[in-house]
């Protein structure tokens, strides 16, 4: 039985289904991204295994080694451009407003002098180790995860016997945010109809209380509403993954290799720099 490749018209709203031989499948594998390919588990725990290990790290050559691997693993991955780069420069804006006072905080030898509040290099070279830190972290998730949807991250984490009750948080987390969303906008679209403006007065700051508090009022009604249907349904506590883990093949062992020679390479460089 022959697979089905979908083809969509960048200018229309038509989708064809069209079927795919073996070898047209090896090939349409081949063009993917090479971490798309790999199982989600065995990225998911990559991702982990790299962050604990980034996050222990002390010495900047470590984690300049870090820096480059989650370079090179987005590489790999090929995310879009434009949202990574938005991701990142959040992140670094963040990073940078908050790090600016480190230097002035932290003791040791002086750097630079600022308004008479001396600067040490020991809070200037902390500071770096955080903001190279984070910057590894964000980029590998963006890499191994960034492509995974929140059902399939879902079930990677059940398959890898992480807590139940953690998994159903995430499941439902991801998926009534975006509810939770539509209704806040629903109430504020209700409130500029009725001519409110947002000002710096008593009746606005009550207004924006009442808008969040029927927020959490319809929240819990809705969240009543789904717990009544999901037990219709016989839910018992548990969700079930609706399809079947992959196989695991031979360009997922090569990644695991990958990951753990990567994982104790940045090891073995903190202790030799230490």
């Amino acid at each position: 039985m022959h697979s089905l490749a979908k083809v969509s018209h960048p200018h229309a709203s038509v989708t064809i289904y069209l079927p795919l031989k073996k070898g047209d499948r090896e090939g349409f594998r081949a063009s993917e991204p090479l971490l798309k390919t790999v199982d989600a588990r065995l990225r998911l725990a990559a991702c982990g295994l790299f962050a604990l290990i980034v996050v222990g790290l002390t010495q900047i050559p470590a984690l300049l080694t870090a820096l480059a691997l989650a370079g090179c693993a987005v590489l790999a991955a090929r995310p879009e451009l434009a949202p990574t780069l938005r991701c990142l420069a959040a992140l670094d804006g963040f990073m940078l407003f908050i790090l600016f006072f480190l230097p002035f905080t932290v003791p040791g030898e002086m750097v630079f002098s600022l308004n008479g509040t001396t600067a040490s290099y020991e809070g200037v070279l902390q500071a770096v180790e955080i903001l190279l830190k984070a910057n590894a972290v964000v980029l590998m998730i963006l890499a191994l995860l960034g492509s995974l949807g929140s059902v399939e991250l879902g079930h990677a984490m059940a398959r890898l016997r992480l807590p139940v009750k953690f998994v159903q948080l995430f499941l439902f987390t991801v998926r009534y945010i975006e509810v939770l969303d539509r209704e806040y906008r629903r109430l504020r679209t209700a409130m500029k109809a009725r001519g409110f403006r947002l000002r710096c007065d008593l009746h606005t700051w009550r207004s924006v209380g009442y808008l969040f508090g029927m927020l959490l009022v319809r929240g819990i009604e809705r969240a009543e509403r789904i717990l009544a249907a999901m037990r219709c349904r016989g839910f018992q506590g548990h969700f079930y993954p609706m399809t079947e883990a992959k196989p695991v093949d031979r360009r997922d062992y090569a990644f695991a290799g990958l990951s753990v020679a990567a994982a104790c390479a940045l090891i073995v460089l903190e202790y030799l720099h230490s």
